[in-house]
This record gives structure tokens, sequence and C-alpha cells, in this order.
């Protein structure tokens, strides 16, 4: 999935360190940036905010598995009677100086990782094979990635040699008081009712012994506060969104589901 946003409003973000800081001056010195950290915890936010702080155009992928290096440079397609080329995502950025921001890019081909290469070092020029061109990235071009580290271990890493290229920042939960108010601005929740979803979303984090893939991200906190916000009863909000979408097991579920009643 591609998307391309000029973002008029600026989005709601809450820096929970030095990220900004470190973002503005990796755009200033023409650096990628690599985003670690677990679902849910703002990387893609934090992309848009910067995307409108620095009054930029942003384009998102949003990979996986089948995502090629065809579909980030583009391809050939028949129009009519003849055969044109089309621009993909990430030559697009590189003609106009978008922020292009490659979610998941581990989960992507590997020939993704060869073809931004040229692209996260001094050359800052991409090769398109199919045309046999060189296209010099616009001065104002920033790639940006995120990576979950603790979702892939073990399954696709980035090589030392590619992580190396890019100035890297760790983003992970936010602390009480941030997700507290994030709760109340996204949402309009009241703070008693944000201060209980993210106790229930701490409580869950630190359970080490129901095994679960991922834990609770705030996107999910914040799906569960627009819920009750609409009107729906708190606790079945917070099955639906929180704890639901957390496992299969049916065990765990009334455990979880036993643990927040305690709480909401």
């Amino acid at each position: 999935m591609t998307e391309t946003l000029n973002i008029e409003k600026a989005p709601f973000y809450l820096p929970t360190g030095q990220e900004i800081e470190v973002f503005h001056h990796a755009w200033k010195n023409k650096l990628p940036v690599l985003l670690k950290g677990p679902t849910g915890t703002g990387k893609t936010r934090f992309v848009e905010f910067m995307a409108h702080t620095l009054d930029k155009p942003h384009i998102t992928v949003s990979c996986h598995e089948e995502t090629s290096a065809t579909d980030l440079i583009g391809r050939y397609i028949i129009k009519g009677a003849e055969t044109v080329w089309l621009d993909g995502p990430l030559t697009t950025a590189v003609k106009t100086g978008a922020i292009l921001y490659l979610d998941e890019v581990a989960e992507a081909r590997p020939d993704v990782i060869v073809s931004i290469h040229s692209l996260t070092d001094f050359r800052r020029t991409l090769y398109i094979d199919k045309l046999t061109e060189h296209i010099a990235a616009h001065p104002d071009f920033m790639l940006v990635a995120s990576f979950n580290p603790g979702y892939q271990r073990g399954f696709k890493e980035l090589k030392p040699s590619t992580r190396q290229r890019f100035v890297a920042l760790s983003f992970d939960y936010p602390k009480k008081e941030t997700e507290i108010q994030i709760l109340v601005n996204e949402c309009g929740v009241s703070a008693e009712i944000a201060e209980k979803l993210v106790k229930i979303g701490q409580k869950i984090r630190n359970l080490q012994e129901v095994g679960l893939a991922e834990t609770v991200s705030t996107r999910l906190l914040v799906d569960a506060a627009k819920l009750i916000q609409s009107g729906l009863p708190k606790r079945l909000a917070v099955k639906t969104a929180v704890i639901e979408p957390l496992t299969d097991d049916a065990q765990v579920l009334e455990a979880l589901n036993d643990l927040s009643s305690l709480i909401i």
C-alpha cells in the first residue's frame, strides 16, 4: 500500500526524547533515518508530524513479503496502443523531494534493500535498471524506514551493513503520563478513563508468562478510547479493541479479560 500525503493540519505528536531534534539534523545533513521499535509506538505518526514540521510531502509504503524493487522503482505498463513507463513511489520521491517512508522495511524482498543502497550514502542516486538511468536525488529527498526488531528476530533481520547506513532512533511505549495525554488529545476521553486504559496496557505489557507475540500498543489503546468515547460500554471496548487483537488462545483471552475487568 502506498499513500502520498500533504498534511495541512499538524498531526498530534508528543516527543518522548530528542527524536525531533535528531530528525531535523538528519534531514539538514541529507542522512537517512531508521526508526526502531514495536508496532503501534508512534513511528508512523512521527514521520507524519516531521513531514508537516518540515513542510514536505511524504509517501508511505507499507512493506510486506511481496514488496519488490519494481514496486518501488516503477514498471512499464500498457496504455492504449503503447507501452509507457510509470514511476513507482521511490522514484517519485527521489524526483520531487518528498520524504519516503518504508514501513517495516525488513518485511520486503531483499532486492528492495539493494535498490536503496545508493540513496543511503554520499551518492544519493537511484539507478533504474529498466531505463538504464541514474537519477540524482532532489536536494529535499529523505529516506526513512522502520523496523520492528522484536517481531523480526529470528525471521528477517536487517544486515549490519544496511543498518549502519542509517541514523537510528529507538521508539518504545510512552511513559504513563504521556500515554494518558495522547488518549485524551486523540480521542477526547476523560483523564480518568485514559488512565485506566493506560493501566490495562501497562499490566499486560508486564505479563511475560502468557507468551504474546505482540503486546498492547498505544494504537490499540487509542482504538479502545475512541470506542468508549462514541458510547460503547467500556469493558466491551477494551475486549474488542485491546484484548481480542492480541491472541486467539481462549485461556489467555479469559485471563486478559479478567485482568482488564478489575481495572475498568
